[in-house]
C-alpha cells in the first residue's frame, strides 16, 4: 500500500495501514463532551501531554465550541484561551500541533508560535485564512459544514448527502490549489454530524469509501457525538464503544486515515491491531 503523505509545515506525515490518532484538547467552557475541564492553560497542557503519552500522533487544540447551537466566541477571547496552550505544546509535545479555528487572526497568531496544522470547520472559505496557511506552509483540515454551529441542525436537507459533500470537497480542493495551497498539504473532513440528520450521517459513514477518489487523508471527527447516543442510548462521555465501532468500520474500509478523538489510548490500540491484521491480508 502506497502511503498518503500529508505535508504539515515540513513534517511529512505518512499514513499507511495504520491511521493517525488526533487527540482533542478543548479549552472551552461549553464543548459538548468535556467543556470546562481544561480551561486552565496548565491543565490543558498537561492533558495534551497525557494524550501524547497515550499515543496521539497529533494534538488538536480548540478554543471555540462547534457543537450545535454554540454561541460564537470573539477572536480575542479565543486567542486568549488557545495561544498559551499551543505555545507550550509546540515546545514540549513532540508531535504536530493543530488548532481548531475558523478565524484567520487566531490561525495567524498560532502559526506564528509554530502550530503545524489549521483545522477549519468552515472549509477554509475565508481568503485571509488561506493566505495565512499558504504563507506558513501549514497543513490544513478542510471540513464540510452546512450553515453555522448555530443553524446547522435546523432541518438539514440533502438529495444525496454523500454526493453533495463530495462535490463541496472537490470544489474546495480545486479552489485551495488555485489559491496556492498544494493538495499534499490538505486533509479532508466530511463533517460527520455538522448540518446532517441521523440518516444523512449513517449514509455518509456507509459510503465514506467514495471520498477515497480525492487521494487525500480523510479525517473523521465523530468522537462521542450525538448520533451515537441516538442509536445506543448512551449519554456522553460514555460513548467510547460506539466511537470505536464506527471508526474501526471506516478504517477497515480504507476510508479513514486520521481519527480525531477524545479517547486516544483505546484508538491507538485499535489502530495498531488494524495494522497488524492488515499486514496479513491477502
Amino acid at each position: 500500500m502506497t502511503p498518503l503523505v500529508w505535508d504539515c509545515r515540513g513534517r511529512r506525515l505518512e499514513i499507511g495501514l495504520r491511521p493517525l490518532v488526533m487527540g482533542i484538547v478543548n479549552v472551552t467552557p461549553d464543548s459538548f463532551s468535556d467543556g470546562g475541564q481544561f480551561l486552565d492553560p496548565a491543565a490543558a497542557v498537561d492533558h495534551g501531554l497525557r494524550l501524547v503519552a497515550d499515543g496521539a500522533d497529533i494534538l488538536d487544540v480548540g478554543g471555540e465550541s462547534t457543537r450545535p447551537g454554540a454561541d460564537p466566541v470573539p477572536a480575542d477571547e479565543e486567542l486568549r484561551r488557545v495561544l498559551p496552550v499551543v505555545r507550550e505544546l509546540v515546545k514540549r509535545a513532540g508531535v504536530p500541533v493543530s488548532v481548531d479555528t475558523s478565524k484567520a487572526g487566531v490561525a495567524a497568531a498560532c502559526l506564528n508560535v509554530g502550530v503545524a496544522i489549521i483545522n477549519d470547520v468552515t472549509g477554509l472559505t475565508d481568503p485571509a485564512m488561506v493566505r495565512s496557511c499558504v504563507a506558513a506552509g501549514a497543513g490544513v483540515v478542510m471540513m464540510h459544514m452546512r450553515g453555522t454551529p448555530q443553524t446547522m441542525q435546523r432541518d438539514p436537507q440533502y438529495t444525496d448527502v454523500s454526493a453533495e459533500v463530495g462535490d463541496f470537497l472537490r470544489d474546495r480542493l480545486d479552489a485551495l490549489e488555485a489559491a496556492g495551497l498544494p493538495r499534499d498539504r490538505v486533509a479532508i473532513d466530511p463533517g460527520i454530524g455538522f448540518g446532517k440528520a441521523l440518516d444523512h450521517t449513517l449514509q455518509q459513514i456507509a459510503r465514506l469509501v467514495e471520498y477515497k477518489r480525492f487521494n487525500r487523508p480523510v479525517v473523521l471527527g465523530l468522537s462521542r457525538k450525538g448520533f451515537l447516543g441516538q442509536i445506543t442510548g448512551r449519554e456522553r462521555p460514555d460513548r467510547l464503544a460506539g466511537t470505536l465501532a464506527v471508526n474501526c468500520f471506516a478504517v477497515a474500509a480504507g476510508a479513514a486515515h486520521v481519527l480525531r478523538v477524545h479517547d486516544v489510548a483505546a484508538h491507538r490500540d485499535a489502530a495498531l491491531l488494524h495494522e497488524a491484521i492488515a499486514r496479513h491480508a491477502r
